[in-house]
């Protein structure tokens, strides 16, 4: 993507240095908050204080204690690059402000307007609204704050694990975060919560793989007007198109457990979440990106 000259957003919130991984920060009080039911128990016990002062000991040394414990809650240890980080956060951050004008210019054309979401950095977990954030959930969108939660590492296994490197490949999950932001504006996240709550598990995954197909539409809309305003370059759109596919339920159910169930897909296969990017991409209509009828 060509961004070099594109300014970056006022919306980014970087709790970093609060992070999980420990090293140059300390810890925020929503951390502690979220240890307390684990550090509570082990107060009331001598080698329940010798594990707390390990636990402090390994995080002076930048080790992530957690890690140990497996689960959401930890998360791998990792060497930050401090420079190459925030290079990317800054990318992140140009690609966010786009993803704003192209949505103030267009909503209005639909009798909407936009209100700007917050994209949180972080390593490692933090909290939301919506519950926990931990690297291993990945990039998501809590609508209860109106905020997108993103730890860059997943950029890293988006590129070695997934098979899909390159930037745009990055943009095109920010962007898709950022539909389901529109998807909130819009009134459909409300009214699908609503409808699942009577559905069964399998009609309520059904649903979700809509909602998820949408924000691909969404992602692919803003895509059509980046290239537009020539921010895109030869390559960028397979770029989507291979973490599209990659990131597909059938895909990642092959890698993970060898078969595939279509019954418990929340996201779409390869093939439609492609399909719904470039539908998007193609037309720049959010009417063409109805996948509820």
């Amino acid at each position: 993507m060509r961004l070099d000259d594109q300014r970056e957003s006022d919306y980014i919130e970087d709790r970093r240095h609060q992070g999980g991984y420990g090293g140059g920060g300390n810890l925020s009080m929503g951390t502690l908050m979220m240890l307390w039911p684990l550090l509570r128990p082990l107060l009331r016990t001598k080698f329940g204080w010798m594990l707390i002062a390990g636990g402090a000991a390994l995080y002076m040394m930048g080790i992530n204690p957690l890690a140990f414990l497996g689960g959401n809650v930890a998360s791998s240890t990792r060497t930050v690059n401090k420079a190459a980080e925030d290079k990317q956060a800054r990318f992140i951050s140009k690609v966010l402000a786009s993803t704003e004008d192209t949505w103030t210019a267009l909503l209005p054309h639909y009798g909407l307007r936009y209100k700007k979401p917050k994209v949180v950095l972080f390593r490692g977990f933090t909290r939301s609204a919506c519950g926990a954030a931990s690297a291993q959930t990945g990039p998501f969108y809590c609508p209860a704050d109106e905020k997108i939660y993103l730890d860059l590492s997943f950029f890293d296994e988006l590129a070695h694990r997934f098979g899909a490197p390159g930037d745009f490949a990055q943009a095109y999950v920010l962007a898709h975060e950022v539909g389901h932001h529109i998807q909130k504006l819009t009134g459909v996240l409300d009214k699908v919560q609503r409808a699942q709550r009577r559905m069964s598990k399998k009609e309520a995954n059904a649903l979700q793989v809509r909602v998820e197909l949408q924000a691909d539409c969404y992602a692919g809309i803003w895509g059509h007007y980046a290239n537009k305003q020539r921010l895109l370059e030869p390559g960028d759109v397979e770029e989507a198109m291979r973490a599209a596919a990659a990131i597909g339920d059938d895909t990642l159910q092959r890698k993970t457990q060898g078969y595939v169930r279509p019954d418990t897909f929340t996201h779409g296969s390869a093939r439609q979440r492609a399909e719904w990017f470039m539908r998007g991409y193609q037309t720049g209509d959010m009417r063409a990106c109805d996948t509820f009828r």
